[in-house]
């Protein structure tokens, strides 16, 4: 039994109170009111978290763990620590690995590596279409049955729409969803930022927001005549989230997620040629980045996710043009947006924390993302008031590849209970 005592959560109504947790056997068991009479039960380990905020465990659904084929970016292992530490209880891995995850082999060489690793919970998606290559459907029954929880190509957009809508049916069939990276390939090519003045101002190809929306329109219409669940991932434009909002408003069944750094930065923010800003989606205008926020607030999107993407440093210093996209995520996710969001009264500290908790849970139908009796014991112990820079020497993960260094935050995860079991602590 471990009980965290004087703990602030929040209640259903958003406000913070006092309460005492008791967990055992992977579960919550009870919680006691703070200023209530109790004495700790023989035997039972106490950590007193003294006034510090305790969350259900945060949920990243889009993660790259690397594992199999590019352990030297990151392994399931350290990836998972890099989560713990981050405060995330529960994460989906994509499956642009090597080998693809598009067997029922694969699919379960990560769940056993994730069993091994013994740290957070990793739930594994699979590939729409054979080693992703957009030519031929994966077995989306016998990936099911291995213990996949949807299926997409992320990493790349399914370029046919014939085969897109193939692979809607087969998942509608299942009951399964459909995760889409929505990139037309024709209007990409060489591509390595947004299309806009910093592209112009450095010669460099720049990737148009119209290549993200024409995908997210043509799902959306396919997913309307499947009625299969479609979430959209890492949604960076103003156009792909008119066309989410519209979708959800005639009911159908559509869902979609936005990264940090999509609600943080823009292209204008960049300050020369460092690739560790190259991402993909890249960082589009200032007037996306507002839109992203805006569709955050209102529902259009459900949930926020990381795109946890270690490279090498190697890697990253082949610039701009040449280094492959993606920055790391799980260790600077939470503290970047309370500092950025709750700190200046945009946004409720329960606001930010549903969106990392109850809603990906919610959307995906886990159990998980609820602190209340009976719920997994999967917490998250942040310190608010705690401030420090971030360095990417002390990051868990493998990766360094951040263009956050030493940027100043509050909102630090201290300590994470994985089925009451302590997997990380400062």
């Amino acid at each position: 039994m471990h009980i965290i005592t004087n703990a602030n959560v929040l209640n259903e109504q958003g406000e913070i109170t006092t309460k005492h947790i008791v967990m055992e056997g992977g579960v919550i068991r009870t919680l006691i009111d703070g200023d209530s009479e109790w004495k700790p039960l023989e035997g039972a380990e106490i950590t007193d978290a003294a006034g510090k905020l305790v969350t259900p465990g945060l949920i990243d659904m889009h993660v790259h763990l690397r594992e199999p084929g590019f352990e030297h970016k990151e392994t399931i292992e350290t990836g998972s620590r890099s989560a713990a530490k981050g405060g995330f209880t529960t994460i989906a891995c994509m499956p642009n690995t090597k080998p693809v995850t598009d067997n029922p082999e694969t699919v379960k060489l990560v769940l056993d590596k994730a069993r091994e690793a013994g740290i957070v919970k990793v739930l594994p998606y699979a590939a729409i279409t054979v080693r992703e290559l957009g030519r031929e459907l994966t077995d989306f029954t016998a990936l099911k049955a291995a213990g996949a929880i949807g299926f997409t190509d992320d990493g790349v957009g399914v370029q046919n729409a014939q085969m897109m809508k193939n692979a809607m049916r087969m998942a509608r069939e299942l009951d399964m969803p459909v995760i889409a990276h929505c990139e037309e390939n024709s209007l990409v090519e060489k591509g390595c930022v947004t299309e806009g003045k910093f592209a112009e101002k450095h010669g460099l190809v720049g990737i148009p927001n119209e290549s993200e929306a024409i995908h997210v329109g043509r799902d959306i219409l396919l997913a309307e005549a499947t009625g299969v669940h479609y979430h959209v991932c890492h949604v960076s434009t103003e156009q792909s989230i008119r066309l989410i909002r519209q979708a959800k408003s005639i009911g159908i069944n559509v869902t979609a997620e936005v990264c940090p750094h999509h609600l943080l930065l823009s292209d204008e923010d960049i300050p020369g040629l460092d690739a560790n800003w190259k991402m993909n989606p890249p960082l589009r205008s200032p007037r996306d980045v507002e839109a992203c926020i805006e569709a955050l607030q209102d529902g259009t999107l459900d949930m926020i996710v990381t795109d946890h993407a270690p490279h090498t440093e190697e890697e990253k210093a082949k610039g701009m043009e040449m280094a492959p996209f993606g920055i790391v995520g799980f260790e600077t996710a939470f503290p970047l947006l309370y500092t950025k969001f709750v700190e200046t009264g945009l946004w409720d500290l329960a606001f930010l924390v549903r969106r990392m908790t109850a809603d990906p849970a919610r959307v995906f139908g886990l159990n998980a993302g609820k602190l209340e009796e009976g719920a997994p014991a999967d917490l998250t112990m942040i310190d608010l008031d705690a401030e420090k820079e971030v360095d990417p020497n002390q990051f868990a993960s493998k990766g360094r590849n951040t263009p956050f260094t030493g940027w100043k935050l509050k909102g630090w995860p201290v300590k994470t209970w994985v089925d009451g079991k302590v997997v990380w602590a400062e």
